[in-house]
């Protein structure tokens, strides 16, 4: 999403749903796992909107759907592929806005090539590809050359074309196991929301990230919606779904080891040794990232204060800077905990999470905790990870690791801000004060940050401690989180007055903010300026935008791109859902959400006319159109996306000699096993899945009776075909095996899955499939079996491998075999 457009945000919001002619979901289950979400997209069949579901599995979403489409794990890619060809081959794209709005007129270096499931610049030694090549063609004055025709070859429109192609309908069912005839249905019923007028909505979740291919997935979907025109508009977009209600606030803040917040880049110690350095190589010539010096500049003054000089940089030299990496592989998920297996890091803090049911490979995530010398654990209860030495089979003696627990306030326990998928910050009062000595994730941030500043300051052999003792941190000693609020929004440094929004942040350390993208939320110095806390159900457009409820970044705009829900003209393309329009008499625009787009002259106050805004709809990429194709070696696996395998899997790849992702990371652990390639011992496709009643890692739900007695049990959902060859009655126990360890579950025998035959098969011409839930582990009032001896977290299974962009782990496909008990 970022590379395509310019920000990874959902990029409508989630009462927008109800204003779509067709919605499509793949890569997740909204009736079962955003059950709130399943109202907007029910109003808009009320209103005549068709529900196509993709899924391996038979969902509760797929039961309300006009289409389900039945895919074999992992191949959203080559269905996605079949569909761009689909569209182009029958001339469906939206014309207008693909000529004006995207990248498709520009030209790419005659040296760019693709062949046989590679790119141009592919290192096989490095399993990396030098991007040089996926760039565009440039003139003398260094821009790029375009055909507003879109009929050179070497254009992107022509490029895609081409390359597409081979993703036939034939093709499109050999690989993905999804019927010609159903394909056919399927893409034409989306494709209609091409026509002008028409808006067609796609929704995604962790089924489709967590592959590796994950990023290239996702790819694949923006490029569909940019052909039929589908972006910025009301009822369009794509919506990624988060699995919590405060997941896209952590991303905001930084939550990714590769970012500060606002998703600007962190330092590294290679390319950026000083401030000048990094502000002149990550802020671009064009796009609104030009502002980046004024929104790094004023993090750091919200970080160390007066400590933030001109003199010193503003502090850049307390920033930490970052290295290469566990095995040059960053600081994610995966490599953190390859490192820790290495005995790289010590200690540990877990703050409201539980990696000993939610890690991949769980046998070397346990092997990795029991490395440490500490261990934190905030939280509700105990959770597995707090007591991860106590799992069946833990040779205690041999954990060496100090576990502290740390009793955490629940969400209704504490106020503050959630950030919803639709980037809508809302405010949270404290309902009751928390239990016992439970305090809040903010008081033992504070408490943290405060012991760190005392000790650093009263040892004097303390190395290097400036950046410590210097943090402006004055949020008392029982922390006012409207204090932190208010410093998040950003503020004059010489009077202390907030900014009304970033449009007022500078670059020479006169202005502190603590989210530049957050920056409007609390504008003023009292409670009644709280934004977020706004709850005004007035709504003038009638499109459901709400602009007085809450408070949404960047500046309260509600949908984003939405410069494209115009014509080139200025005209909206649905009068009926007009959020803008253009008075060529006035010489006004007329809007109804908050401009993503160039519209005001800074100089003279007059308003832009359309074909000044029509030149950069996406003002966050220095094109100012979004990506078709990504250039450079933003996407690391290419610039389009090319279907590849899953790591393990039963299927030789049909479309190239690559079978699986060229550049994706594969560790070099003797505990990181994969499966060889259709290994006959392992026959059967696994993927794992979520249920309405228990909540992501189960620490939560299992500890609850009235939740626990509901799905009390692990268990496997397999298909008729597959319980009849291994002799399995419904309800008998089952061992799931994977080459990395083995689950006890229930046998859920159910046509909810089914078979795939597709494709040239590496060991049979039909491959069975089995779904397991993931919130089942050793520990709580229920474990998901009665076997206090064996661990029923479905997560002992899955890979250690990632996608090379984001290193998720490969959760939704990998290989079993099923044994009856």
């Amino acid at each position: 999403m970022g590379p395509t457009f310019g920000r990874g945000a959902m990029t409508n919001h989630w009462n927008d749903i109800a204003n779509s002619d067709c919605v499509l979901i793949i890569g997740c289950n909204p009736a079962e796992n955003h059950p709130i979400s399943f109202r907007w997209i029910t109003k808009a069949m009320d209103k005549g909107a068709k529900l196509i579901v993709v899924d391996p599995r038979f969902t509760r979403s797929a039961a309300k759907a006009d289409l389900f489409v039945r895919l074999r794990p992992g191949t959203d890619i080559a269905l996605m592929g079949g569909f761009i060809n689909y569209i182009l081959e029958n001339n469906l794209h939206q014309k207008d806005y693909v000529a004006n709005y995207t990248n498709a007129a520009f030209l790419v270096s005659k040296d760019f090539e693709f062949h046989d499931g590679l790119f141009s610049g592919y290192d096989k030694g490095k399993r990396a590809y030098d991007a040089a090549t996926w760039s565009y063609e440039l003139d003398a004055e260094k821009k790029p050359v375009t055909d507003p025709t879109l009929s050179n070859p070497r254009c992107i429109f022509q490029l895609m074309k081409h390359f597409y192609a081979r993703y036939t309908p034939e093709m499109v069912e050999a690989v993905t196991g999804v019927p010609k005839k159903q394909f056919l249905a399927m893409a034409a019923t989306f494709a209609a929301t091409g026509e002008p007028g028409k808006a067609g909505t796609l929704l995604y979740a962790m089924g489709g990230t967590q592959h590796s291919t994950g990023v290239q997935i996702i790819r694949s979907y923006t490029i569909v919606q940019q052909l039929l025109g589908n972006m910025g508009l009301p009822g369009g977009g794509i919506n990624a779904l988060r699995g919590e209600n405060n997941v896209q606030g952590s991303t905001d803040m930084a939550l990714l080891f590769n970012i500060v917040p606002g998703y600007m880049a962190i330092p590294s110690e290679a390319a950026h040794p000083t401030l000048k350095d990094y502000l002149d190589k990550e802020t671009p010539k064009a796009s609104f990232w030009i502002n980046k010096p004024k929104f790094f500049v004023s993090l750091l003054k919200a970080f160390w204060g007066d400590a933030a000089t001109p003199a010193n940089s503003f502090a850049y030299d307390y920033l930490p800077k970052i290295g290469k990496g566990y095995q040059g592989a960053g600081y994610s998920w995966i490599p953190l905990f390859e490192s820790m297996g290495d005995g790289g890091i010590k200690g540990l803090l877990i703050w409201g999470m539980n990696p000993a049911v939610s890690s991949p490979n769980l046998n070397q995530a346990y092997g990795a905790l029991a490395k440490l010398d500490w261990l934190a654990a905030f939280d509700l209860w105990e959770t597995d990870t707090a007591q991860f030495w106590k799992r069946p089979g833990a040779k205690t003696k041999d954990i060496k690791t100090e576990v502290f627990l740390f009793p955490a306030a629940d969400s209704l326990e504490k106020e503050g801000s959630v950030s919803n998928s639709g980037r809508w910050l809302q405010w949270r009062y404290q309902a009751v004060k928390p239990h016992g000595d439970a305090q809040s994730d903010l008081w033992y941030a504070n408490r943290l940050g405060l012991e760190l500043k005392k000790l650093y300051k009263a040892d004097p052999k303390a190395v290097f401690p400036d950046p410590i003792v210097n943090l402006n941190w004055n949020y008392g000693d029982t922390p006012d989180v409207h204090l932190v609020a208010k410093e998040v929004n950003g503020y004059t440094v010489a009077d202390k007055k907030q900014v009304l929004n970033f449009l007022g942040l500078k670059d020479d350390g006169s202005t502190a903010c603590g989210c530049w993208i957050y920056s409007g939320s609390y504008p003023g110095p009292d409670k009644k300026n709280n934004l977020m806390a706004r709850r005004d159900k007035k709504d003038p457009s009638g499109l459901m935008l709400y602009p007085t409820w809450a408070w949404a970044w960047p500046v309260n705009r509600r949908i984003i791109y939405n410069r494209c829900s115009l014509d080139p003209q200025g005209q909206p393309w649905n009068k009926d859902k007009a959020m803008f329009h253009w008075d060529p008499v006035a010489k006004t625009w007329k809007n109804l959400d908050v401009p993503d787009f160039k519209w005001i002259d800074p100089a003279t106050k007059a308003h832009f006319g359309p074909e000044e805004s029509a030149k950069a709809p996406f003002l966050m990429l220095p094109e100012g159109k979004s990506r078709l194709f990504v250039p450079g070696g933003a996407c690391k696996e290419g610039p389009f996306p090319e279907h590849y395998e899953a790591l393990e899997c039963p299927y030789v790849n049909p479309m190239s000699a690559q079978q699986s992702n060229p550049v994706m990371k594969v560790w070099k652990s003797e505990l990181d096993r994969v499966a060889q390639i259709c290994d006959p011992k392992y026959p059967v496709i696994a993927t794992t899945f979520r249920v309405t009643e228990h909540w992501q890692a189960g620490a939560m739900t299992r500890n609850l009776t009235w939740q626990a007695e509901m799905v009390p049990e692990m268990f496997v959902e397999m298909s008729p075909s597959l319980a009849k060859a291994k002799g399995v009655n419904p309800g008998d126990w089952v061992r799931v095996k994977s080459v990395r360890g083995e689950v006890l579950a229930r046998a859920n025998v159910t046509r909810r899955v089914a078979p795939f035959c597709c494709g040239k098969a590496g060991f049979a011409n039909t491959v069975e499939m089995v779904a397991l839930p993931w919130h089942f582990g050793f520990a709580g009032l229920i474990t998901g079996g009665p076997d206090s001896r064996q661990n029923y977290a479905a997560n002992q299974l899955a890979p250690m491998v990632g996608d090379a962009n984001t290193m998720i782990p490969e959760y939704k496909v990998f290989l079993v075999d099923v044994q009856k008990v």
